[in-house]
């Protein structure tokens, strides 16, 4: 696997909407947004290249994706700006261990969906987070 980390497998889409039911305010949930970009593991250099640097997004972020022995994808990803890190790092949540076929029929904004985050963010960083989904699906078609 490369580039391992716990965001999907271990830190499932369930415990992320428990630790964000009981954040009311937004900048805890924004403060979550930070802890979990420091849960990310940073890819080492030779993963930081331009065919898995996505445009559209205010800071550089890097997404890759591979197709697992048993069917599933598994993704890694970084960023330099500590909140579009930590959108990843959710957005990882969502996407780990699915098949292709299942992210492809499945929006990946539905976990910030359910963790009531979507609406709070600038649309700069809105903008970064659609293409950041994209990415995701496009990797996914890749293994169809």
């Amino acid at each position: 696997m490369i580039a391992p980390h716990s965001f999907g497998r271990i830190l499932t889409p369930d415990m992320l909407i428990a630790r964000f039911d009981a954040l009311k305010l937004w900048e805890e949930r924004y403060r979550q947004i930070i802890l979990l970009a420091r849960e990310l593991p940073p890819l080492p250099p030779e993963l930081k290249q331009q065919k898995t640097e996505l445009a559209g997004c205010e800071n550089q972020v890097w997404l890759g994706g591979e197709l697992l022995e048993d069917g599933t994808m598994h993704y890694y990803g970084d960023s330099d700006g500590r909140i579009v890190k930590g959108l990843l790092a959710i957005l990882l949540t969502g996407a780990e261990g699915k098949t292709p076929q299942q992210i492809i029929d499945n929006d990946p904004l539905t976990l910030f969906q359910q963790l009531n985050i979507l609406e709070q963010l600038s649309s700069s960083r809105a903008s970064g987070l659609n293409s950041l989904a994209a990415g995701i699906k496009s990797i996914a078609k890749n293994y169809l």
